[in-house]
């Protein structure tokens, strides 16, 4: 039986044609966490998976069989840092569009994420909690959303993207802040309150700027950004409703300040230093590092310009930050943070495939699959999805790929979503089959 929902009529059919019971048979299994495949069947009911077996397994006439052809069978790709607000939508129109449009051009976009492979994410930024309950309520497809809601960040920081004329500061909100995609707050106090109010709205997790940033405006790469104070005020506010706060942060300063603080995750990192690599490895704390380097995968900025010299400096020290990660054994998380630029939001599989620089094939795999949801489940009693995710065993979501071909052996077939993913299945229900074309 051949599947294929077209996007245009998923917002209403969605919830009708998701498949009570679906057996794939006959597929090349590749659990998310261990390198050896097996040659199995898979059962899923409603939305998890039932049963893996190499025996054949009786299912009644009112399933949908699927016959996997021996094609290799994966978990959905996770992305642990994601913008699914912003990834296509450029910067200046993101400062003036309206909300309502913002969220349609979203939810176009995540429908296409979802084709490429990426079943879940983690938003670090950005007003998707409408989005992320708009798919959980199948009203329109996308990927599984663990939303931090607004960014936090101090005045002249990287979550700063007012207008220049925005200061001085009468206390009233700048548009884009109004429009929940981040939030400017200086002091404990009010990062309390903004914390908290992330965290009213559904925000599985908390996103601090801890240091300067490349696409931000007024910030330098170098700054540190945040008090152990204002750390502190949103690390309790978190842990009390029993989840964690990561934090943007380039250098040693930012990080180790973060740390100190009691944030439980970096994001970026590219200037670090082996000391500060060395706590990161003892203190248990999960590093979300991107593969940036100056390539066609860079966020595109003016030669010449502030942004552009400080992407280059950050990039500079993308292969010395995995080599020290490898080197201390760092709990370590991938994601693509892609922004403001469709195209690049396209080149999602490439910017995994690219981390076969420092890492073999499987480990690859194994991190946006496993691991990454090793670092979601961190959210506690937050996490919106309590079943396991990244991985194809019983009891697991069904969030899965069928590739035509073996990433194990040829990564480089994650990069073409389009021709080589066959199937790709969702919360057990079918959103692509082209196993019959």
């Amino acid at each position: 039986m051949k599947i294929f929902l077209s996007l245009s009529l998923l917002c209403t059919s969605l919830a009708v044609n998701a498949q009570k019971s679906v057996l794939i048979n006959n597929v090349q299994i590749f659990n998310g966490k261990d390198e050896n495949t097996t040659v199995g069947n898979i059962l899923i009911e409603d939305n998890l998976i039932k049963t893996i077996s190499s025996s054949k397994i009786a299912v009644d006439k009112s399933a949908t069989i699927i016959d996997g052809k021996g094609k290799f069978a994966m978990p959905g790709l996770i992305d642990a840092h994601s913008h699914t607000m912003m990834e296509s939508m450029s910067l200046q129109m993101m400062q003036v569009a309206d909300m309502g449009y913002i969220n349609l051009f979203a939810a176009h976009a995540a429908e296409k994420q979802l084709l490429r492979g990426f079943t879940t994410v983690r938003d670090l930024g950005g007003a998707s909690l409408s989005l992320k309950k708009a798919i959980d309520q199948h009203l329109t497809s996308g990927p599984r959303i663990y939303p931090s809601g607004a960014t936090i960040s101090q005045t002249g920081g990287h979550g700063d993207f007012g207008l220049p004329t925005d200061v001085p500061r009468d206390g009233s909100l700048s548009y884009i802040e109004r429009g929940g995609m981040t939030i400017v707050a200086d002091g404990g106090d009010q990062v309390l309150k903004r914390t908290r109010e992330q965290l009213r709205n559904g925000a599985t997790q908390i996103k601090l700027m801890a240091g300067g940033g490349v696409a931000s405006e007024y910030d330098p790469l170098d700054v540190s950004q945040y008090t152990e104070e204002e750390f502190k005020a949103a690390v309790s506010a978190a842990e009390n409703w029993g989840t964690y706060v990561t934090v943007h942060a380039y250098t040693p300063k930012a990080i180790q300040a973060a740390i100190k603080s009691g944030v439980k995750c970096i994001e970026h990192g590219q200037l670090v230093d082996e000391e500060t690599v060395k706590l990161i490895s003892e203190q248990k704390i999960w590093w979300c590092m991107q593969p940036f380097l100056d390539d066609e995968d860079a966020i595109p900025f003016p030669e010449g310009s502030a942004n552009r010299a400080k992407q280059l400096e950050m990039t500079k020290g993308t292969d010395n930050a995995y080599k020290l990660a490898k080197k201390y054994n760092v709990k370590l998380a991938w994601g693509t943070d892609c922004l403001f630029d469709a195209r690049l939001a396209t080149r999602q599989g490439a910017q995994l495939t690219k981390m076969t620089k420092w890492f073999s094939p499987f480990e690859v795999l194994k991190m946006a699959t496993s691991t990454n949801a090793e670092l979601l489940a961190l959210s506690g009693r937050r996490n919106p999805y309590p079943q396991p995710l990244g991985v194809i065993t019983e009891g697991a979501y069904a969030d899965l790929i069928i590739v035509d071909g073996n990433p194990l052996t040829n990564i480089k077939l994650i990069e073409n979503p389009e021709s080589n993913f066959k199937v790709i299945m969702k919360d057990g229900i079918v959103f692509k089959n082209t196993l019959n074309d």
